[in-house]
């Protein structure tokens, strides 16, 4: 029972502040250029400078699943269940996930890192002296940010991940891309885009959540600052897996 408690206490905590956050947003709209400043270097940060890495994941993703499946289905004389395979992994399954463990290596430590220096500094302080909310200030534009952010590069990768499939295709059944394309989206269904983009924006929500409230609770000393980061990378992993087995169980359970 002991060991329970902490951890309900960390649900509730994080709803709380997820639910603060959402207040906060309504705010957001009416505060200055500095915090909208926040908001553009966030999504700079988390969604442009990541396209290059997340090309090539992406890429290199729907190139695995053609040469694997593609041999594999062919023994079967199935090969066009390689179009519902490849939305499976990249649109609807591994794509989201894949997507928030790069927004998770890159941003969730920067956010936490960031807000720690700032509590460390008393910067957070000397907000609140002068009248400035540091929720509103500081951790609306970041959630706003990421979760923004973490919508976009899902779309980018799954685009990239089907483009980099069609040329690996060529090697084992060329066709135009014409008809490539046209069988995706015939295999393409409103549930895959719906699951694909909650899956996002439910990670981008988690990540921005818990590295706001780790680098929120750190204390007084220095060396905090990088177990804040640590902490932050751990616990958004766990917590997305999470999240990614609830609705991925919930979509084949309404099917």
């Amino acid at each position: 029972m002991k060991l329970k408690i902490p951890f309900l206490t960390t649900i509730l905590y994080n709803i709380g502040f997820l639910v603060m956050l959402f207040k906060g947003c309504g705010v957001f709209m009416f505060r200055g250029q500095a915090s909208f400043k926040i908001l553009i270097m966030q999504i700079l940060f988390t969604f442009v400078e990541a396209l290059g890495i997340s090309a090539l994941l992406a890429a290199g993703m729907g190139a695995a699943v053609n040469v694997i499946g593609i041999p594999l289905l062919s023994g079967f004389s199935q090969e066009q269940l390689i179009y519902p395979l490849l939305i499976t992994m990249i649109t609807r399954e591994l794509g989201p996930l894949f997507t928030a463990f790069i927004i998770i290596a890159r941003s969730a430590t920067a956010i936490a890192t960031e807000i720690a220096g700032m509590v460390v500094s008393h910067e957070i302080e000397a907000y609140i002296s002068v009248g400035v909310n540091p929720v509103e200030h500081l951790a609306v534009p970041r959630f706003l940010g990421v979760t923004v952010s973490a919508f976009l590069l899902n779309v980018y990768f799954s685009l990239f991940g089907l483009a980099g499939s069609f040329l690996v295709a060529q090697f084992f059944n060329p066709m135009p891309a014409s008809i490539y394309f046209d069988n995706l989206l015939q295999s393409l269904r409103l549930p895959d885009i719906v699951i694909s983009i909650v899956k996002s924006l439910g990670f981008g929500m988690i990540i921005s959540v818990v590295a706001i409230i780790e680098g929120f609770a750190v204390e007084r000393a220095s060396t905090e600052i990088p177990v804040a980061g640590l902490r932050a990378v751990g616990s958004t992993f766990g917590w997305c897996i999470i999240l990614d087995i609830l609705l991925s169980a919930l979509y084949y359970s309404w099917r």
